[in-house]
């Protein structure tokens, strides 16, 4: 078959208007262009294998300038040459006026400057690296240049010449005799130790069940003198079959008993489910409602949400018809339990409000505690915590054991009243006896959890845990998911001497099947971590996000701490964000302080100085040490946001009293300076000493370092030997080598010096070699743009039309 060859024609003219024709070596590079064009697709197989062999060169390249640079950061420089160079230049410095910064400097001065830098480009260590990064990028310029540049002396390289500026600073510090504070850039704290702290929930999470609407287990001998009127409370042969009523009847109280149990019985949940029914057929409200509670809940059946529902909404417009036909305080209350829990209908505490209000007005004492309730959160009602005291206060008069136990709190608290300890006491001894009372009538499991929660933690009684775990045990039994909850939570702590880790495996399954948002959490951790179970990081997230779901700001915290890091999952920056903003939201103050450090930092979500400072704040007001650190940091250095001195040293102050081992050597730094606050040698020690004592090598040194130089305290050769011993075991060199000069009497900050300049250039070093292939995409250099641009639109084309950029990988 013959091969068709079509005839290509070239036109080619000049862009420029005063030039009228094209050089040849213009026309051969179009020419060369245009071959590529042509025969692009069998040329992609041979780039394809270069371009392996070249990453791969690279890669080794990029790993041996790395050794190199790690050298240059960790090492030393002893070179008399810098040393008297640095000299001269502090001397004349001194006697010079103006900015003094590279660009202002007199040319002989500069000359100096350049004499330094290249005289420490002949370190063997920088020169390797600088010999290895012209390496790296001579490839780099191969892709689209034919002659390569001559390499330049350091001091020359414009990619460098920021090293010049440290050269001057570091020499007008000499001259000035300043402190100096040697390689303290990384003396801040670790991922693992900023994250510590909130991988645990807090105490106070596990003390209090969150269904305030459901936990309420009344006098049921009140509630009959209350539902007179409606059915005798032996039996309720006089009610017509099938019509709504309130009814205490034998067979009801023996169905209660059968469910709840007694001294003498254990549960027997499919005879109170049988007698439940039986109630619930000759239309007792009262045995509909217990019957949705034993769906709902999964006693002797699995859960059943459906049928559960059934039976609430049966129940509820049972409650209803009865009250319409006759009001009733006892009817009204149990009506607003039911809007307020959502049981058979919506949630609406609006709703509930009026019920209970209507109630109350009767002086109906559960309904003054449940409206109090309302009044202190703020549901339904505006919230007001006087009035909610005032609704506790009456309902505790008329023996309420739940009124006494929130009124405790709030004398605690000194919320809607003056803080009362004494009385806080006596509330809650209160509550407990009452709880005590009430369990003995009717053993619900609701008051079995309060008991044994009050037995925990010493609140009202004297701290019993074996009494306590009785208490979880029965409540938990009867499906209650907070008693199931806290006996893993006992089980799994090797120091409660109660430890029974397949117990608290168990446990903790029952309470997390059935929605416990606290027994997720904990499950999912063991899952995550391969405690007491199999590593499992996909059940962990299904169980971690069931407890976000429901507002668990610790489970949406560990989620964010998974997805942002990427270790056990690929890492996913917006989930990591959803999860850390919806905890953030929720109040906690590590998910505010991981949010802000992203926003800080703008390397996986863009820069947000201001929003980084709200969440700071935020996180920093309810006591997070590293949120305060991180705000006196910022406020210090002023880069970001004004400088604010008086700030910065509040904030530090904050979080070295908490023992933040940064910010105590932050606070010894400013004190000893004396630049931003009063120089305070005393309180500088104190600080630095507190930090030296918690490890921290920087801290060390500059201890070790004024001790043997005396400068600011008396000369003790014995004490800096210590704290210079401990700083240079954590690899401080500049320690290591007032150690091994401890008997020169050679002024050390000339050496310092020419050691800080090396590693200001190892960083230098570092930031170009991200630039590097393998590192983030190079655009083309802005003049150059610029003419690339006007040649197309000459040419006709769209300015933006297939830019030209160097990607470098």
């Amino acid at each position: 078959m013959a091969r068709l060859c079509l005839p290509y024609h070239m036109i080619v003219y000049s862009v420029n208007s005063r030039e009228g024709y094209v050089t040849k070596p213009a026309i051969e590079k179009m020419r060369s262009s245009l071959a590529r064009e042509i025969f692009q697709q069998d040329l992609l197989q041979i780039y394809s294998e270069q371009t392996i062999q070249r990453n791969t060169l690279t890669e080794q390249s990029r790993n041996t300038l790395r050794e190199l640079l790690e050298q240059m950061r960790t090492g030393t420089c002893e070179n008399p040459v810098i040393e008297d160079l640095m000299s001269r230049l502090a001397e004349k410095l001194k006697h010079t006026t103006g900015k003094k910064q590279f660009g202002y400097l007199q040319v002989p001065l500069k000359e100096l400057v350049n004499q330094i830098v290249d005289e420490l480009a002949k370190d063997e260590r920088v020169a390797a690296a600088y010999a290895k990064w012209y390496e790296m990028r001579n490839e780099v310029l191969r892709t689209y240049k034919d002659k390569l540049p001559e390499p330049l002396p350091l001091s020359q390289q414009k990619e460098f010449k920021q090293i010049k500026n440290m050269v001057i600073a570091e020499a007008v510090d000499l001259g000035n005799n300043h402190l100096t504070f040697e390689g303290d850039e990384n003396a801040e704290p670790t991922y693992e130790e900023e994250t510590a702290a909130g991988d645990d929930e807090p105490e106070q999470l596990l003390a209090e069940p969150e269904t305030v609407f459901q936990e309420v287990a009344e006098d049921q001998y009140y509630n009959l003198s209350d539902a007179q009127g409606y059915a005798s409370s032996s039996d309720s042969d006089g009610i017509e079959p099938g019509k709504p009523h309130i009814a205490w009847s034998d067979r009801y109280k023996e169905a209660r008993i059968y469910l709840y149990g007694s001294d003498d019985t254990e549960p027997d949940f499919e005879q109170a489910l049988r007698l439940f029914l039986e109630e619930a057929e000759d239309g007792n409200a009262l045995a509909m409602h217990d019957l949705g509670r034993m769906y709902a809940d999964g006693l002797g059946m699995e859960i059943d949400a459906v049928t559960a529902l059934y039976w609430y909404e049966k129940a509820l417009f049972a409650f209803m018809d009865i009250e319409a036909e006759k009001e009733n305080r006892y009817i009204e209350y149990r009506i607003g339990k039911m809007h307020a829990a959502g049981l058979g209908t919506i949630q609406d505490y609006e709703e509930a409000a009026g019920w209970f209000d209507t109630a109350v007005s009767k002086n109906h004492k559960y309904a003054q505690y449940s409206l109090a309730g309302l009044y202190y959160r703020g549901q339904g009602v505006a919230q007001d915590f006087y009035t909610a005291f005032d609704l506790y206060r009456r309902a505790a008069r008329q023996r309420v054991p739940y009124a006494d136990y929130e009124l405790a709190k709030m004398y605690r608290d000194g919320v809607g009243t003056e803080r009362n300890a004494e009385e806080a006491e006596l509330h809650f001894e209160e509550a407990f006896f009452g709880f005590q009372r009430l369990e003995e009538q009717s053993h619900d499991d609701k008051l079995q959890y309060r008991l044994g929660q009050m037995l925990y933690t010493g609140i009202g009684t004297e701290k019993n845990v074996e009494a306590a775990i009785s208490y979880f045990e029965k409540s938990a039994r009867l499906g209650n998911v907070h008693a199931q909850y806290m006996l893993g939570k006992i089980y799994l702590d090797a120091d409660s001497g109660h430890e029974n880790v397949e117990q608290a495996i168990l446990w903790l399954t029952k309470a997390a099947d059935n929605s416990n948002a606290l027994a997720q959490y904990a499950l999912a951790k063991l899952y995550r971590d391969g405690n007491h179970v199999e590593k499992d990081i996909q059940k962990a997230i299904s169980l971690f996000t069931l407890s976000a779901e429901q507002d668990n700001s610790y489970a949406a915290y560990a989620l964010g701490k998974l997805y942002l890091v990427g270790v056990e999952v690929p890492k996913d920056i917006d989930a990591a964000v959803k999860w850390l903003a919806l905890s953030s939201e929720l109040g906690n103050q590590f998910a505010q302080y991981a949010l802000a450090k992203l926003y800080l930092t703008g390397e996986d979500v863009a820069r947000d100085i201001q929003k980084a400072m709200e969440l700071f704040l935020k996180s920093a007001e309810q006591g997070n040490q590293y949120a305060q650190y991180q705000l006196g940091r910022l406020y210090i250095k002023g880069e970001h946001i004004t400088k604010n001195s008086e700030a910065a040293v509040r904030w530090f102050t904050a979080s070295a009293e908490q023992d933040n081992q940064y910010a105590q050597y932050q606070l010894g730094k400013l004190y000893l300076l004396g630049e931003d606050v009063p120089k305070d040698v005393g309180t500088a020690i104190k600080w630095l000493a507190a930090s030296a004592e918690q490890g921290n090598q920087y801290a060390q040194y500059t201890l070790g370092k004024l001790y043997l130089l005396g400068k600011d305290v008396p000369r003790d050769r014995e004490a800096a030997v210590r704290w210079l011993s401990l700083s240079a075991e954590q690899g401080n060199v500049y320690a290591q080598f007032f150690l091994d000069h401890l008997d020169s009497f050679r002024d050390p900050s000339i050496f310092l010096a020419a050691t800080r300049l090396l590693h200001h250039l190892s960083r230098i070093f570092r930031e170009e070699e991200r630039r590097l292939p393998g590192g983030p995409s190079i655009q083309v250099e802005s003049k150059l743009r610029r003419k690339i641009r006007e040649k197309k639109i000459a040419q006709g084309h769209a300015p933006e039309d297939h830019e030209q950029r160097l990607t470098t990988y």
